[in-house]
């Protein structure tokens, strides 16, 4: 079978078929979230106008997904399923793919290059090595410290910081730096974190640097949406069955896909009101209502279901004691804390969740959407569970959040699907489970060593709560746990 490539593929699957152009975007962050919702809005942008928008794509350490795309002329198909229907588009906006362990004055010279006007962001919460806890770039971290010190940078926020620093020397262009990553407030906070590089550098390097980043870089806020598994054979041979072309690298995603922005572009930018993006003033109703009601829902569903043994998203949400609790989750302890946008219905978009999250025919995995959650749950769960706890109020679903997440990451043998689960803490949270004296005494060593903040560290009813239901999912399961915080709630 044939390769996909620039010569093989289909006139139907192109999602455009203007000339790129320059290229206008640097994108780090070369994963399938980029690759199915970025790229996916900005080639629909050029069916309505032309620009210089190509995207250079930057991977961080693999290399796999760069090869494969030089391979194939940097191709590759984005299937979009759904129980009804199965649909291959090829975004085909990417000129160029970089590996930064492996190029790093490569692509250091690509973000300090005149014709980049954006810089577009998906590396995870833990990508920008700040601290959870205190919400600053974290200076004791080895790779900041040896950015800080000059060479070559290992981190994005050092990337980040360096390329403007040329950018100011050479007097190029302004430049949008443009978060997609799940934090409230993204983009103030990227802006933040390259600050705090930048007064850390000394004076001679730094005073410069500060004035540009003043006057010729802007940072908006934006909210991103679309479930985004990973790749499997099924995909590729969604691939082949039709196009009838070999992808090595295609991107399975949910049909329906969210951009929210500030429009505040320092240089210019694509045409995205056109390619289904929506621009406001105010983006924080959208990030709060997709942090909490989507993701801190999403992290419920799938601990509970990875210690169900549910190895799929929809297999998990098919269960009704988890989809009560995830009901459960946003109604009473998600929405009292969020002001819905004002052009959703909060019924009609948590009834689209659940269809969402039905989705039979994705294959999203409770590991995928489980891992890395002591990154994640720092931003889903302390502020309203303050918010209930601060009005006299116990939110008993973000207690069996925080408990199937403990329980899950510490017990790893109860199902395969928890087993599977990879987080930075884990190896921590283990060692104070096996060094406590009981339950109680587990939680509370894991709250105070800053795993959800400062306020939940010190309340000593919340980590009660969550010791009691820690212990009903370990003595009588899911089912007993879901029912135990729906009782406690009435």
């Amino acid at each position: 079978m044939q390769r996909l490539t620039a010569s093989t593929t289909p006139a139907s699957a192109l999602q455009h078929h203007r000339a790129l152009g320059a290229p206008g975007i640097v994108h780090l962050g070369l994963g399938n979230f980029h690759r199915a919702h970025q790229a996916v809005h900005t080639a629909r942008a050029l069916e309505h106008a032309d620009g210089p928008w190509a995207i250079i794509g930057v991977a961080h350490s693999s290399a796999t997904v760069a090869e494969v795309m030089r391979e194939q002329d940097l191709r590759y198909g984005v299937v979009e399923i759904s129980p009804e229907r199965t649909e291959v588009v090829v975004p085909a906006v990417h000129s160029d793919v970089l590996v930064a362990a492996q190029q790093p004055q490569a692509v250091l010279d690509a973000l300090a290059a005149q014709e980049t006007r954006i810089v577009t962001l998906t590396i995870t919460e833990k990508g920008y090595t700040y601290s959870p806890r205190t919400k600053n770039l974290d200076l004791d971290n080895p790779d900041v410290r040896t950015d800080l010190a000059g060479g070559l940078p290992r981190t994005t926020i050092g990337r980040l910081a360096r390329a403007l620093q040329r950018r100011t020397a050479t007097h190029a262009a302004p430049v949008t730096i443009l978060s997609c990553d799940n934090l409230t407030g993204n983009g103030d906070l990227t802006g933040r974190l390259v600050r705090e590089f930048a007064a850390a550098l000394p004076a001679a390097e730094r005073e410069d640097l500060l004035s540009y980043l003043d006057t010729s870089v802007s940072f908006p806020n934006g909210m991103v949406d679309r479930i985004v598994p990973a790749t499997t054979d099924t995909y590729r041979a969604a691939v082949a069955d039709r196009l009838g072309l070999r992808d090595e690298v295609p991107v399975p995603a949910e049909p329906f896909s969210m951009w929210v922005l500030e429009d505040r572009f320092a240089a210019g930018r694509p045409a995205w009101e056109h390619g289904g993006v929506t621009f406001t003033d105010d983006v924080e109703p959208y990030e709060l209502m997709k942090l909490r009601l989507l993701n801190g829902t999403h992290s419920l569903i799938a601990y509970l279901g990875a210690l169900d043994g549910c190895d799929l998203i929809a297999e998990a949400t098919a269960r009704p004691h988890i989809a009560e609790a995830a009901r459960q989750l946003m109604r009473s302890d998600y929405l009292p804390t969020l002001t819905m946008p004002a052009d959703v219905d909060f019924h009609d978009y948590s009834a689209q969740l659940f269809t969402r999250w039905s989705n039979t025919s994705l294959g999203h995995r409770t590991r995928q959407v489980g891992s890395d959650g002591s990154n994640k749950l720092a931003q889903r769960v302390p502020e309203p569970a303050a918010m209930h706890l601060q009005s006299g109020r116990m939110p008993h679903h973000l207690a069996l959040c925080v408990a199937a997440y403990l329980r899950a990451t510490t017990a790893p043998g109860t199902t395969p699907h928890t087993a599977a689960l990879v987080d930075p803490a884990a190896e921590a949270l283990r060692a104070k489970h096996a060094e406590s004296t009981g339950t109680a005494d587990f939680v509370s060593a894991a709250l105070r060593g800053g795993l959800l903040g400062d306020e939940l560290a010190e309340h000593q009813q919340f980590q009660e709560r969550v010791a009691e239901l820690v212990d009903v999912l370990t003595a009588h399961g899911v089912a007993a746990a879901s029912q135990e915080a729906l009782q406690a709630q009435r």
